[in-house]
This record gives structure tokens, C-alpha cells and sequence, in this order.
């Protein structure tokens, strides 16, 4: 393996050192005032609205997006805009129905509700669930964002270049998150999204003037090769983008904004329930302007990159055969000097996002939700940060396995990071629709319940339904999570409670 720095230069290098340097620095000044486990996780309850829907934004984004939604529409069309329909609805949900019992509860991490209305035992049960699916989701996650650094490195992404890649980024990543905790997850998440929209703006800009064609004519374009439809209404259940599956989707951003440990954490660092409730509504709402910007980039690449016809003798020279490549590619080898290095310091962001508040959430449920034996003299913030190490080390593993997994599947790769996480929200999700919303259920149905939910999302993938129903027979993500969440919520709620605390 060989460095390639040919097209990504010496300033093009100083830009991205400054900005993970930047990273560190807030990470320091974040580490300012920690005193214990509360203001270590939680800010004192005192973090500003606009800050925590930003990060809630930029976490929610991620590598997917950045990487994942230029794929998608280079591949197809702008179906994926259609997901934010459930988005939106799951937002709703959740700030008025989840958070509110949730901010009340005063736990570190959520889990700890669960402890209130089940006993001790099904918070370390959700706990272990959460740790297990934020593995595999974020691991995911890191895999991609380690495309676009291994071709800077390496040029290539191959399985060496992408496991050098991703240790780099844990590295990163831990270090900072472990100095500040959740304060520098939120504040260098505020910073992160800035760098990630501008990316958006400044490749679109650039596609535009690098394309020989107006506006109006590229749209005339992308419009007779149909890649500028939005709504697809058939009822293809293998399909990920229809508007019912879009409608279906609702319930997996229930999940994500309302029983994960990592992106409900930061939204409890906020001074009441309804500024809680504010910036999840308002970081969805942004959402999807952003979304859309990423899939214009995708769209305007599938003209760069695949319309030799229009390109003419502006056509790019290096070969695409990979579209995983294709955001990544464009950043490295066709952006002026010092703005290739800004583009990918927006990539790196939207990695950072999602690494560093995935390693300080899973560490807030290591600490605090098993019954470990406490050692006399402790110092619960030193504890606190070691637990953010030993989950930052983790990850990485888990973002190698993940890189092995998805280039063995072949998914595409915002289907398979958003897909994963459904072996444990389906599970989890059915657990809290019981302790919210009925008076039944115990520990012992919770642990059978997120057990049923696991299964029953592995009963839907590929591998399973093809052998038992024939080849072709798929069932897209989306699907997975309403039908996992109810059969979890059956099982849940099966035994008479112990009843809902006030």
C-alpha cells in the first residue's frame, strides 16, 4: 500500500489537520468542569437548543448520508427523500409521547426508566441489547466514512486500507470524546454539521461548472432517464423507498430518536422535557434540506461519472467500478487544492458524528446500568473516561467486521447501516411501547421480548426468506421493524405488571 498524495496535497492535508485538531481542542475545553458520571453524561442539564438539535442532526446524518445517499441516487432516483415522511412522524411521536416520562425518570441513561417500571434486571437486559445493536449500527457507520480516508491513503478500499483507515478514526475520535465527554460530543457535532452542509454546497457548486451543460438542460437530462422521481407507490415489500415503506419507517425513528441510548442522550442534556422535545422536531426539520442536498450531489455525479455522451473531453479519466466510490472518488481527485481538503474534513465530520456519540453513549450504559461493585476511593470520572476507551476500542473492531460483512453482502450501503440496527430496536422499541402505554409486563417478559424481537428481525433477512420462499423473495428494511416491534410488544405485554410508576 502506497500513500497517494498526488491529488490530495500538502494543503489539502494542512486543512484536514487543522480541522482534527480543532476536534481536539474542544474536546479539552469541553473536559473543563467535569466533576462526575452526571456532568460527564448528562452536561449538567444545561446544554442550549439550537446546540443539542444540531448534534441530534449531524449524528442522525453520519457517514450514511454523506457517502451512502450519493450512492443512491447515482444507482436510482430520489425515492430515499421519501423516508423522511416516517422520520418526521417518528420526531413527533417521540417528543410527545417518549421524552417527556423519559426526562422525568432523572437516570443517567434511559435503560434506567426501564428499571423504575420493570426492576433492575430489564435495565441491564435493554442495556446489553443497545450496547449490542450500536455496535453493529455504528460499526457500520465507521466502515463507510474508512472508503473515502482509504482512498486518500491508499487509494483503494480494500480490506487493508479500510482496516488502517477505520483505526485512524477510532484513535481520533476516542480521544476527544473521552477528554469532554457529552459536551464535546454536542459542540464538536455543531461544528461538524457546518463543514458537512458546506461540503454538500461546495461539490454541488463545483459538478455544476465542471458539467457542460445549464441547469435546465441537466434537468431535462435527469428527468428523461427518470432519476429525478420521488414517490413510488407500488407495494414491493423488497423495496426500501416506496411511500409505504416510508409511512412503515416511522417506527424505526421511534426507535432511534426515542430508545436509543445514543441519540435520546443528548436530548436529556437539554434544561427541560420540551426544549427535549424542540430540538428533535427541529433537527428532523432541517434534516431534510440536507438529505436532499446529498442526493443532488448523487445526481449530478451520475452525470459526471456516468454520461461520457455529455461529458465529452471534460470526461473524468480514473474508472468507476464501484459505486461505493463514487462521493469519495470525486473529492479526491477532482477538487481544487485546499478545498479537496475541506470536502473531506466534511466527510471526516459526519464519521466523528456518529463514532463519538455512539462510544460516550455506550460508555453511560456500561457504567451506569449494571450492578458493578463499586471500589471504595473511586473516581467515577476517571472510571467514566476508561469507558469510553474500552468503547471506542470496541467499535473499531466492530467497524472492521462490518466492512468484511457488507463487502460479503454486497448491500448497497445506506441499506445495510440503516437496516442493522433493527436487531435491537425492534426488541427495544416493543419493550417501551409496553412500559408507556399499558400497565402490563416483568423482567422476565422483557428479556423474552427483546430475545423475540432479535429473531424476528433475522427471520426476515435474505439468507432466511429466499431458501424458505424462493429467490427473489425479499422484505426491505423498513418492514422489519413493524413487524419485529409487534411481535416483541406481544411478548412484553403478555403477563399482568407491576404497573406503570408516576
Amino acid at each position: 500500500m502506497q500513500l497517494t498524495l498526488a491529488t490530495f496535497g500538502a494543503l489539502d492535508w494542512s486543512v484536514l489537520a487543522a480541522y482534527l485538531l480543532v476536534m481536539l481542542a474542544i474536546g479539552w475545553w469541553a473536559s473543563r468542569g467535569q466533576a462526575d458520571e452526571s456532568t460527564y453524561f448528562q452536561g449538567g442539564r444545561a446544554m442550549p437548543t439550537w446546540a443539542v438539535a444540531l448534534s441530534v442532526l449531524a449524528t442522525a446524518l453520519s457517514a450514511a448520508t454523506f457517502i451512502g445517499a450519493p450512492q443512491i441516487a447515482y444507482n436510482g432516483d430520489l425515492t430515499y427523500l421519501i423516508l423522511n415522511i416516517g422520520g418526521i412522524l417518528g420526531a413527533v411521536f417521540v417528543a410527545l409521547v417518549l421524552l417527556p416520562p423519559l426526562y422525568r425518570a432523572g437516570t443517567i441513561t434511559i435503560y434506567g426508566y426501564l428499571g423504575q417500571r420493570f426492576g433492575p434486571g430489564a435495565t441491564a437486559a435493554a442495556s446489553v441489547c443497545f450496547l449490542f445493536g450500536r455496535l453493529l449500527a455504528s460499526g457500520a457507520r465507521l466502515f463507510m466514512a474508512g472508503i473515502a480516508f482509504s482512498l486518500i491513503l491508499f487509494n483503494d478500499i480494500d480490506t487493508p486500507s479500510l482496516i488502517a483507515a477505520i483505526c485512524v478514526f477510532g484513535v481520533i475520535g476516542t480521544a476527544y470524546t473521552a477528554m469532554g465527554g457529552i459536551k464535546a460530543v454536542i459542540w464538536t457535532d455543531v461544528v461538524q454539521i457546518v463543514i458537512v452542509v458546506g461540503a454538500a454546497l461546495l461539490s454541488i457548486a463545483l459538478l455544476l461548472d465542471a458539467i457542460p451543460l445549464s441547469v435546465g438542460e441537466i434537468y431535462e437530462l435527469l428527468r428523461e432517464r427518470e432519476k429525478l422521481r420521488v414517490v413510488d407507490t407500488s407495494w414491493d415489500l423488497g423495496k426500501a423507498f416506496t411511500l409505504w415503506a416510508g409511512i412503515a419507517v416511522m417506527l424505526a425513528n421511534v426507535a432511534s430518536y426515542g430508545v436509543d441510548q445514543d441519540l435520546v442522550q443528548r436530548m436529556l442534556t437539554t434544561k427541560s422535557a420540551w426544549r427535549a422535545s424542540a430540538s428533535l422536531i427541529v433537527s428532523n426539520l432541517l434534516g431534510v434540506p440536507v438529505v436532499m442536498l446529498f442526493l443532488i450531489v448523487g445526481l449530478l455525479l451520475s452525470v459526471f461519472y456516468g454520461m461520457p455522451e455529455v461529458m465529452g473531453d471534460a470526461a473524468p479519466a480514473e474508472a468507476l467500478n464501484d459505486s461505493r466510490k463514487v462521493y469519495p472518488q470525486y473529492l479526491v481527485h477532482h477538487l481544487p487544492a485546499g478545498l479537496a481538503g475541506l470536502a473531506m474534513a466534511g466527510m471526516f465530520a459526519a464519521a466523528m458524528s456518529s463514532f463519538d456519540s455512539a462510544v460516550n453513549a455506550m460508555a453511560s450504559s456500561v457504567v451506569a446500568d449494571f450492578p458493578w461493585k463499586r471500589k471504595a476511593g473511586r473516581n467515577p470520572l476517571l472510571e467514566s473516561r476508561w469507558a469510553v476507551v474500552g468503547m471506542g476500542v470496541l467499535l473499531s473492531v466492530f467497524a472492521i467486521a462490518a466492512a468484511m460483512m457488507q463487502q460479503a453482502g454486497g448491500q448497497e450501503l445506506i441499506n445495510f447501516a440503516l437496516g442493522v440496527m433493527s436487531f435491537a430496536y425492534a426488541g427495544l422499541l416493543g419493550v417501551f411501547l409496553t412500559a408507556l402505554l399499558t400497565n402490563r409486563g416483568n423482567t422476565t417478559s422483557v428479556i423474552a421480548a427483546l430475545v423475540v424481537g432479535a429473531v424476528s428481525v433475522l427471520m426476515m433477512q435474505p439468507y432466511v426468506t429466499e431458501p424458505l420462499f424462493g429467490e427473489g423473495v425479499t422484505i426491505a428494511w423498513p418492514w422489519w421493524m413493524v413487524i419485529g416491534t409487534a411481535a416483541s410488544f406481544a411478548v412484553c405485554a403478555a403477563p399482568a405488571g407491576r404497573g406503570r410508576q408516576p
